[in-house]
């Protein structure tokens, strides 16, 4: 409901306390915002419901909100404490957005998933600003992600985690910080946490355009099974299964189990074959009124035949059509299972520890061919990727909060340490992969990451000051087998980042916010013995100036500019076993996100970003970076209306951007639209999805690589891509019980 305004002051300064809980359940609300309305000063409620703020004025009356619940005002007197303040459920709006700290965005997301709903970990990818990914292997290979003007091929400038576990691959077979998200069921997830840049002290090692941490459900409201089919010979099965019976629940116990079956066969003129198996369990448990310990455990298997990347010559002569292939044996598959266990400890009213332990045991094998007959004339190319691993890992993190007479302070601290246990990973020729030609790389590689890192969020009046420092050490150690009378080699490098950010809200509608930091990307161990330890650990510097505003309850708007400069980076090429310099860069751009809800039925949002990215010390004109994205946007409509009827029209834009150093070899932009439309209908809903409803003929994956046809006496650099995928329709059905 609404507040109103008064004049009265006077009395003396106070805490209050209280508890926000769900109005027909009586639950506890965890992270509800709560606001005094003279002061403007806020927090959030802790695991149990519970709110202490300092009052300096008395009486004052505070605001709560949260994201599906409709907003409640209550008016505090002097003397009063302990309150118990109940919220209605509604549905998710962008009114019930607050301005408030840099909650804002992620508040946003929540409305985003709830308007347009995800069914593809791409579609979970594309919900974050700025994001933008490319699928070049058949569907089963990693995405390659675009942000901030990085091409970070399939994750070398962003972290990406779920549930705060690493999804980043650390010397890779196939690139650094290779992160494979095929693993995550989509109904599964919740929330999606991210951020841009590298201004978190608690996100270390990738995060230099950003990181996105994926939040799936600690708990079902119900169970669900859904059946989809479409063109291609495409079929997807989910289940999630709630396994906690009422009774069990009064115990604050829960858990649940989540299938997902995939398969295509794609447009392509020879059939992906494309299988993906997923399974995932999650649960929680109250030991005691302090003490929750939550576990998970996933696996995943996916195997896939691919037709590559092809040259634009060979369909340009006819030679193949554009979903052929000049090598139709590439492809793969990888498997990967999860363990998980996590223990939230609350010490009192205002300390907590939280602790995840995890395991990965990671199995990769990936045939490619690139430049087809350029290195082999007779046998082609092709080369097999492969590795296994096991990733041994844990964090931890000490959150205490101070209260002063007229400010308050969050401190958090934390420690964490992982290590990757690569026993083999291989790089060899083959021949449509069942012919083993010759080795061209093997070795094992032992990596281990300990970092700490301290934070404060100081809060006074109007304004909240972010200082943080983050230390990470690594240890590399690099085997290799083709060369057995070689010593394992080590090297070690440190690094140091310090954050400061600044945040200043004018009032409830308008927040600013100038945000610095310096972050840092780690190379290939391998980079790291071949450059004897120098420059392995490039540093990035980074700052936004941005504005946070909601001029009407329905439209919330985020404009920024940034800059960032990165250090010096070396690359390991895992196609080819061999280092590139890229040498120094900086990129500068202009961010826009803007969500409008002007009736509660009609939801419209867009993500406008525009990058200028620069390789320094080399000529004008040939300081391009290749691929970099230069603009891109993604937005769209959706409709959801009370008689069940929900519909959603998506766009994503690319402009052309350049595809080689001095802009000769330009890669093709392009524009795509997307329409899902839904109708629920008391416990079933049905569904169909069209992808490219235009069937616009668009290259997805795109590189200027030099290639040699079987019949060509000299090779050709060109444009080679995989084509974007054509018109596309599938339908669903859906039982919630």
């Amino acid at each position: 409901m609404a507040l109103c305004a008064w004049s009265l002051s006077g009395g003396a300064q106070q805490l209050i306390t209280g508890i926000v809980k769900d109005g027909n359940t009586g639950e506890a609300l965890e992270n509800a915002t709560v606001i005094l309305w003279k002061t403007k000063s806020h927090t959030h409620t802790a695991h149990d419901g519970s709110f202490t703020l300092q009052a300096t004025q008395l009486p004052d009356s505070i605001l709560v909100s949260y994201i599906g619940y409709e907003s409640t005002g209550y008016l505090v007197r002097s003397g009063e404490t302990d309150l118990v303040i109940t919220l209605k459920d509604l549905p998710m709006n962008l009114s019930q957005v607050v301005v408030v700290s840099n909650q804002l965005l992620n508040q946003i997301m929540k409305v985003d998933l709830a308007m347009n709903p995800v069914n593809t970990s791409q579609d979970l990818l594309r919900k974050t600003p700025g994001l933008f990914i490319a699928q070049h292997a058949g569907g089963g290979k990693a995405e390659q992600i675009f942000m901030r003007g990085f091409d970070s091929d399939h994750g070398t400038d962003i972290r990406l985690s779920v549930d705060d576990l690493p999804v980043n691959m650390v010397s890779h077979a196939h690139g650094q910080g290779y992160s494979d998200l095929h693993f995550v069921i989509p109904e599964t997830v919740e929330n999606i946490d991210f951020g841009k840049g590298s201004y978190y002290a608690d996100k270390g090692d990738f995060t230099t355009s950003g990181y996105v941490n994926l939040k799936t459900f600690d708990k079902l409201d119900n169970s669900l099974v859904k059946v989809e089919a479409g063109m291609f010979n495409s079929v997807r099965t989910v289940g999630l299964l709630n396994l906690i019976n009422e009774n069990i629940q009064e115990k604050r116990q829960n858990m649940y189990i989540a299938g997902e079956y995939n398969y295509t066969d794609g447009p392509f003129d020879k059939p992906q074959h494309f299988n993906r198996v997923n399974l995932f369990l999650k649960g929680n448990r109250w030991i005691n009124d302090n003490t929750r310990i939550g576990w998970q455990a996933s696996t995943f298997s996916s195997k896939w035949d691919a037709s590559g990347q092809i040259p634009e010559r060979a369909v340009n002569e006819n030679r193949i059509s554009r979903w052929g292939a000049i090598d139709d044996t590439e492809g793969g598959n990888t498997n990967r299972t999860n363990a998980a266990l996590t223990i939230d400890r609350y010490l009192n009213d205002n300390a907590s520890w939280q602790s995840l332990f995890y395991f990965t045991n990671y199995e990769f094998n990936l045939f490619s061919n690139f430049t087809l007959f350029l290195n082999d004339p007779e046998f082609g190319d092709e080369i097999q990727q492969k590795e296994n691993r096991n990733i041994y890992g844990m964090d931890h993190k000490y959150t205490k909060r101070f209260l002063f007479s007229n400010s308050d302070l969050l401190w958090k601290s934390g420690a964490g340490l992982r290590y990757d246990d690569i026993k083999n990973i291989e790089l060899n020729h083959v021949f449509q992969r069942t012919t083993f030609l010759e080795p061209m790389a093997n070795g094992a590689i032992s990596e281990t990451n300990l970092n700490a890192y301290t934070s404060f969020e100081w809060r006074k009046g109007k304004w909240m000051i972010n200082p943080g420092l983050r230390f990470d050490y690594f240890i590399f150690n690099v085997e290799d087998k083709l060369q057995p009378a070689t010593a394992t080699q080590g090297e070690t490098a440190f690094r140091v980042s310090p954050k400061l950010n600044f945040f200043y809200n004018v009032n409830d509608h308008y927040l600013f916010f100038l945000k610095t930091g310096m972050g840092f990307h780690s190379n290939d161990a391998r980079v790291v013995i071949a450059q004897k330890g120098k420059e392995i650990l490039p540093y990035s510097l980074e700052g936004d100036l941005g504005l946070i505003f909601k001029p009407l309850r329905g439209l919330a708007i985020q404009p920024a500019i940034w800059y960032l400069y990165l250090q010096q980076e070396f690359v390991y090429v895992g196609d080819e076993a061999v280092v590139e310099p890229s040498g120094e860069t900086q990129r500068y751009g202009v961010d826009l996100s803007i969500r409008y809800q002007p009736l509660k039925w009609l939801y419209l949002d867009t993500d406008f970003n525009y990058a200028y990215p620069r390789a320094l010390g080399m000529p004008k004109g040939e300081n391009y970076i290749p691929l970099a994205p230069v603009f891109t946007s993604i937005g769209g409509i959706s409709v959801r209306l009370d008689c069940g009827l929900t519909a959603g029209l998506r766009y994503r834009y690319m402009k052309d951007r350049p595809a080689n150093e001095d802009n000769s070899v330009v890669a093709k932009g392009y524009f795509v639209n997307d329409l899902n439309l839904a109708y629920n209908i008391r416990q079933w809903e049905l569904s169909i999805q069209a992808q490219n409803i235009f069937d616009v003929k668009w290259n997805e994956a795109q590189f200027d690589t030099e290639t040699r046809l079987r019949d060509e006496i000299e090779p050709v650099s060109e444009i080679c891509y995989t084509p974007g995928n054509p018109f596309f329709l599938k339908a669903g059905v859906k039982f919630s019980f």
